[in-house]
């Protein structure tokens, strides 16, 4: 399984919509402002989220369970920079959508500046024919308060196609987060 170039993830992006908004050089600055850097690298692409975020709160003391959420065990914050408390986490989603090819996978992983700071993204795979905007999970490491700065990057993806496509993708299967747009819980 190759890696994908930037010529090849700007190719598809342009021809097949593979991630959009696409961004075809890595941004540093805006505005004569110094950005945490996004769009695409040599091997990937930096991604983005959007200032929404669901940040964990045990205010109602709820069990954490994946085939049960309880979605009051979040409160939303709709800022540019979202506080994430100490030992928590918070959820947000890409500005980018994202289209995968059904010979491709996609690995989303963290961006070294957060991780120096005690923040890590959790890693995810973006399944072939996988579609939506990619919910992130920031979880905060740390015993202090730790920020997160929407439409900078906040993580790369990575590309890898395989020699042939596979048998059964994520839209073949109805996958559950088929589709998703907006921070989506877990679903059972």
């Amino acid at each position: 399984m190759p890696v994908k170039s930037d010529k090849w993830i700007a190719e598809m992006s342009r021809d097949h919509l593979l991630i959009d908004p696409f961004e075809p050089q890595q941004v540093r600055e805006i505005d004569g402002r110094r950005v945490i850097s996004y769009g695409v690298s040599s091997y990937g692409y930096d991604i983005r989220c959007a200032p929404e975020f669901k940040v964990f709160t045990n205010i109602n003391s709820a069990i954490v369970d994946p085939k049960q959420f309880d979605p009051e065990s979040f409160v939303d914050v709709n800022r540019d920079v979202c506080i994430i408390p100490p030992n928590s986490f918070a959820l947000a989603r890409t500005i980018e959508y994202f289209r995968i090819p059904r010979n491709v996978l996609t690995i989303c992983l963290g961006k070294s500046t957060y991780a120096r700071c005690g923040i890590i993204v959790n890693v995810t795979p973006l399944e072939p024919e996988w579609e939506g905007h990619v919910t992130l999970e920031f979880s905060n490491t740390t015993p202090l308060p730790a920020k997160i700065y929407a439409n900078e990057g906040v993580a790369q993806v990575i590309f890898l196609e395989s020699d042939e496509p596979c048998t059964v993708s994520y839209r073949d299967r109805d996958g559950k987060y088929q589709n998703q747009t907006g921070v989506t819980l877990p679903k059972a």
